[in-house]
Parts: structure tokens; C-alpha cells; sequence
């Protein structure tokens, strides 16, 4: 399996990044995308055809997965629409979200039903998509329904997103013994620069890495505010494995 870094930038799109959007790709299954905020569309068309995609949301912040009207209009109007409907696995209140923000008057909601077959996050239970890989959703520590994403593929590697997420023993267990997390890393850790929880710094994302003795550690969602030296820094400090803040158009096989 292959991870394509579609977009990486951390609350808000960046001057050289699109907001968070992974691309994963496989052998005899259909391309996924993790997160589908800003620009993520854009970015998407160079790597795989968007009609036929699958998606997995962390959750609902503006940033994961506000370029999901734009895809509900790609698959009802595109002159070759595509066959079937997108499976899209996400938080339980994520068909009335998007269907807000596509809805054509204020106050309705879009019933994307026509085009995607939406399955919410059973957490903890662990659900098969393509050729024998495995996904398990974990809640995180973040303000609304949010999860990190715990992905087996079928030759027994391990990769895992933390999405958005403060400390908490839930994103421990999940990156236990990872060949490659993904972590978010939003601030350095200084009390004074974040507000406490919300979010991951540099330091936590290292420790998280060496705690749970992963193999690789991979660093997103820097927003533009946020240095992406010292967040680099810190978590090397913490972490004594490879070290690496991605960037778009990266790819990593799993």
C-alpha cells in the first residue's frame, strides 16, 4: 500500500500546502482518501480519478473535510459520472454536516445518499476494506467526534494517523508498536503559544513515537503559524527513530 501526501497544512490551507488529505493506493483496491479538506479536490485529480474514491473522515473541523461538497458535485454532474456510490466512513453526524454545507438554501440538508454510502465509525471494531487490509477507529481528545485510524495491511505492516488529538491514553494504544505514525504536530510545546489539550506539539508527538516504540515518525498538520523547524527539533529530542514533517506530493509505502 502506498500513502500519497495530498495536503499536510495544519487548521487552515497554506501558501505551499492544501489542508489535511492523504491519498492511500493498493493492488485490486479502490484508492482511499483520509480527510478531504481544502483543496484536497485539486490535489487529488493529479494522483487517482475523484469518482472513484473512497474516504475516511477523522472528523468534522472545517479543515478535514470541507472539499466533500465539491466531491458530491463532481459524482452527480461530471459528463462520465462514475458507477456505484462512494463509501465514506467517518463521524456518526457527518451526513448532516456535509449535507449542511452543500444544501443549496440556508437551513437545509443535502441528502448525499444518491452518491455515497455512509458508514459511521464503530469504535474499537476493526472493518476490512480491499484485499485483506484492516481499519480500526479509536475517539480522540479533540473537541468534536474525532477519531485516529489504526490501519493493518494484508501483509501485516501497521500505519497509524493520529488525527486530530491532544495526549490521551487512547492515542498511545493506538500507535503501539506502528511501523509508521503519522502524527499531527501543531504546536512546539510551549504552555504559552497553545491552548491546553486540542492539539499535539512536537515533544508530545516524539514521546508518543518512543513510547509506543514505533518504527517510523511521520509529522503533519504544521499549520503556517507554527514553525516546522522546531516542531522537527522537538520531536527528534523525544524520539529517537527517523523524524520526518511531510510535505505535499510525498509518497510512502507501507
Amino acid at each position: 500500500m502506498r500513502l500519497t501526501v495530498l495536503g499536510c497544512s495544519g487548521s487552515v490551507s497554506g501558501p505551499d500546502s492544501p489542508a489535511s488529505g492523504y491519498l492511500l493506493t493498493g493492488p485490486d483496491m479502490s484508492p482511499v482518501v483520509i480527510d478531504f479538506g481544502p483543496g484536497i479536490l485539486g490535489a487529488l485529480q493529479r494522483f487517482a480519478d475523484p469518482g472513484e474514491v473512497d474516504i475516511f473522515l477523522t472528523h468534522l473541523h472545517a479543515d478535514h473535510c470541507l472539499d466533500l461538497p465539491g466531491l458530491l458535485v463532481w459524482r452527480r454532474y461530471h459528463p462520465s459520472p462514475p458507477t456505484g456510490k462512494a463509501i465514506v466512513r467517518g463521524p456518526s453526524d457527518a451526513p448532516l454536516r456535509i449535507g449542511n454545507a452543500s444544501a443549496e438554501i440556508g437551513g437545509d440538508c443535502d441528502d448525499w445518499s444518491d452518491v455515497i454510502d455512509f458508514r459511521p465509525w464503530a469504535e474499537g471494531e476493526a472493518a476490512e476494506f480491499g484485499p485483506g487490509h484492516t481499519i480500526t477507529a479509536r475517539r480522540m481528545f479533540h473537541p468534536p467526534e474525532s477519531y485516529g485510524l489504526r490501519i493493518v495491511t494484508a501483509t501485516g505492516r501497521t500505519f497509524v494517523y493520529t488525527g486530530d488529538t491532544a495526549v490521551c491514553p487512547a492515542v498511545q494504544e493506538l500507535a503501539q508498536g506502528a511501523d509508521v505514525l503519522m502524527a499531527e504536530a501543531s504546536w512546539t510545546h510551549d504552555p504559552a503559544n497553545r491552548p491546553a489539550g486540542v492539539h499535539l506539539s512536537g515533544t508530545e508527538a516524539g514521546r508518543i513515537a518512543a513510547e509506543a516504540e514505533v518504527g517510523e515518525l511521520l509529522l503533519t498538520h504544521i499549520p503556517p503559524w507554527t514553525s516546522r523547524e522546531d516542531v522537527i527539533a522537538e520531536a527528534k529530542a523525544a524520539f529517537a527513530g527517523p523524524v520526518h514533517a511531510v510535505t505535499p506530493g510525498e509518497t510512502f509505502d507501507l
